[in-house]
């Protein structure tokens, strides 16, 4: 939400799956850390146990759970699991949005179901009425960037995240020239004025401190910085003494 004490914060993409690698990402002080239930390894099994774990740390970075599809259960089923946040691919419409705040939210805002899981981990959830997910939609199609104030716009939807990778093969252009954005009619500054029109947080997929310098300076503030998978092909290099000026290229949103 527009102004909140997330504002410019670094993220970890979290694609291996692996419950042990994201508590230690999640003490090495990262604001958020993003868990890939589309394009990564995790599953509802992973799922749980991340975030089982990650609850036991003394100072958790907010949980963004990337779902597979606009679903209603995968959308309640990963903010059951303790996801602060849920990402919605592929939205292009303002229905599709409206369809992704409801499956979030409990009535009379939605219609998502009650069935907490935290609790089977000693934590309290939350009262429905208490309940504030954040649903960050993404926008990775021409017909998502055309209609992209108008899905912000939509009560409940807290922030954009986009994919440059996925929006560039939608867009027929190369991921290069999507980044540079030197016009504010191009595609990403577009995605950028809509938010702020509709005081909207925005959030990118940058994978690498290049891409994650060309996110921010377009005006994206929540930015992924790395993978998970990348950071321990860094630390390895490091200790190794190699050369590790391509190990943070190893994912694409």
């Amino acid at each position: 939400m527009s102004g909140s004490k997330h504002d410019t914060a670094d993220g970890v993409w979290c694609v291996l799956g692996e419950p042990r690698t994201v508590a230690q990402i999640g003490q090495s002080g990262f604001a958020w850390i993003g868990l890939d239930m589309q394009h990564g390894a995790f599953d509802d099994t992973s799922l749980m146990s991340t975030m089982q774990m990650l609850s036991t740390l003394p100072q958790s970075p907010m949980v963004a759970v990337r779902v597979a599809e606009l679903s209603d259960a995968r959308i309640g089923r990963a903010l059951d699991l303790g996801a602060d946040i849920v990402i919605v691919p592929m939205i292009e419409t303002v229905e599709q949005a409206q369809q992704a705040v409801a499956a979030a939210y409990y009535p009379p805002n939605g219609r998502r179901s009650w069935g907490s899981l935290v609790s089977q981990w000693g934590h309290v959830a939350p009262t429905p009425a208490a309940s504030n997910p954040e649903v960050w939609v993404m926008l990775e199609t021409p017909a998502g960037v055309e209609a992209a104030e108008e899905i912000l716009a939509v009560p409940g939807v807290a922030a954009v995240f986009v994919g440059p990778f996925d929006l560039a093969i939608g867009l027929g252009v190369d991921v290069t020239d999507l980044l540079k954005a030197q016009h504010a009619d191009d595609p990403l500054p577009r995605i950028v004025a809509a938010a702020r029109r509709t005081q909207k947080q925005t959030g990118a997929f940058a994978g690498d401190p290049t891409r994650a310098e060309a996110l921010r300076s377009i005006g994206f503030s929540r930015v992924a910085v790395a993978t998970d998978s990348a950071l321990l092909a860094l630390g390895a290099a490091s200790v190794l003494g190699h050369d590790a000026g391509t190990t943070l290229r190893t994912y694409q949103v």
